[in-house]
C-alpha cells in the first residue's frame, strides 16, 4: 500500500522582516524553487519555518497565498502545531477546507513531559475537532523540543482511536535507533525522519522520506539520497557532512539562523538573515563565519 506521504518535504524556512513581518513573495518564491529543485512537497510552519511564534491569521493567509500561487493542496505538509487545542484545531480546519489534509502536529510544548494519557487526549481532540476523515495527521516527535517522547504504546492507543487519520511519524528525536524501531513496529505508518545521515538507512528498513531543515539548501543533494539510498556516494556522504558541520561551526547558535545564513549566501539575498523574536539573527561573526564555511566547500557545491 502506498504510503499517505513519502519523499522529500523541506521544513521550509520563512523569510521575516527585521520587525519579524512575514515576508510572503520571497517565502512563496523559495517555495516554487525547493518544488523546481525536485521535491515533492514543502511543509509549512514547522521548527525550521519558526511556526509557533506566527498568529493563527498569519499562519492561515500564508497557506492561502501559497495556494494562490499555483501551489497544489497535495504538495503542502501544514503544521498544525499550536499552545492552545482551539488554534490547532483552527488551523487545521481551515486547512482542511483549502484541500491540505497533510497535517504536522507537535503536542502542546509549555508542560514538561506530559504523560501519554494526556498527549493521546491532546492528539485525539485536535482530529475530533477539525472532524474529517480525509486528514493525514504526521505525529511530531521532538522531544528535545516539546520534551515528550511519542512511545509505542501512545502511538498505537492513536492508531486505534482514528485508524484512518493517524499517517505516520516525523521523527526529529536524532536517535537512529528510535527511527529504525519505529519502523519495525508500525510498518504500516509513513516514517520521515529528520535527521538527515539517517534518512538512508531507515529508507533502506521500510521508511517513506524525510522533512528536513537541510533540504532548503541542498534540495537536489536529499533527493538524490532518497531515490537511491541504498546507492549514496562518497561525495554526496562528504557534501552532507559538510554542510551540517556548519550547524556547529561555533558553540551556541541557533540552527534556524544557520540555514539562514547558508541560504542568503547562497542565493546573494541578505533579506534572509532575520528571525522571528524570541529567535535572534545571527551576529555578525557568527554569520560571517557560516558564510565562509559555505563558500570553503567549493566545488561540491554544484551539486546542493
Amino acid at each position: 500500500m502506498k504510503p499517505a506521504i513519502h519523499g522529500l518535504w523541506p521544513a521550509l524556512l520563512l523569510p521575516v522582516s527585521p520587525k519579524g513581518d512575514l515576508d510572503t513573495p520571497l517565502a512563496i518564491a523559495h517555495a516554487h524553487r525547493m518544488l523546481a529543485a525536485g521535491c515533492d512537497g514543502v511543509t509549512l510552519f514547522g521548527t525550521t519555518g519558526e511556526g509557533p511564534a506566527f498568529t493563527v491569521a498569519e499562519r492561515q493567509a500564508l497557506l492561502e497565498s501559497m495556494l494562490g500561487s499555483g501551489i497544489r493542496p497535495d504538495q503542502v505538509v501544514v503544521t498544525t502545531t499550536a499552545s492552545a487545542l482551539g488554534d490547532a484545531i483552527t488551523l487545521g480546519r481551515h486547512a482542511t477546507r483549502l484541500g491540505v489534509h497533510r497535517h504536522l502536529f507537535m503536542p502542546p510544548f509549555y508542560y514538561n513531559q506530559p504523560r501519554d494519557a494526556g498527549v493521546v487526549d491532546a492528539v485525539s481532540q485536535v482530529i475530533e475537532g477539525i472532524g474529517s476523515d480525509a486528514i493525514k495527521v504526521l505525529l511530531y516527535h521532538f522531544p528535545a523540543m516539546s520534551t515528550y517522547s511519542f512511545s509505542h504504546a501512545a502511538i498505537a492507543e492513536l492508531l486505534r482511536r482514528h485508524p484512518t487519520q493517524i499517517a505516520g511519524v516525523k521523527d526529529s528525536g536524532g536517535d537512529l535507533a528510535h527511527a529504525l524501531g519505529l519502523v519495525k513496529a508500525f510498518p504500516g505508518l509513513a516514517v520521515l525522519v529528520g535527521s538527515e545521515p539517517h534518512v538512508a538507512p531507515v529508507m533502506l528498513t521500510g521508511g517513506v522520506g524525510s522533512i528536513n531543515g537541510l533540504g532548503n539548501i541542498a534540495p537536489r543533494l536529499m533527493r538524490r539520497v532518497i531515490d537511491a539510498p541504498a546507492r549514496v556516494t562518497a561525495e554526496d556522504t562528504q557534501l552532507m557532512s559538510a554542510l551540517l558541520a556548519l550547524l556547529s561551526i561555533k558553540p551556541g547558535m541557533p540552527f534556524v539562523g544557520v540555514y539562514k545564513a547558508m541560504l542568503a549566501e547562497q542565493t546573494g539575498d541578505d533579506r534572509w538573515l532575520p528571525m522571528r523574536a524570541p529567535l535572534s539573527p545571527l551576529d555578525n561573526t557568527e554569520a560571517q563565519t557560516v558564510r565562509q564555511g559555505y563558500r570553503a566547500i567549493g566545488a561540491l557545491l554544484a551539486h546542493v
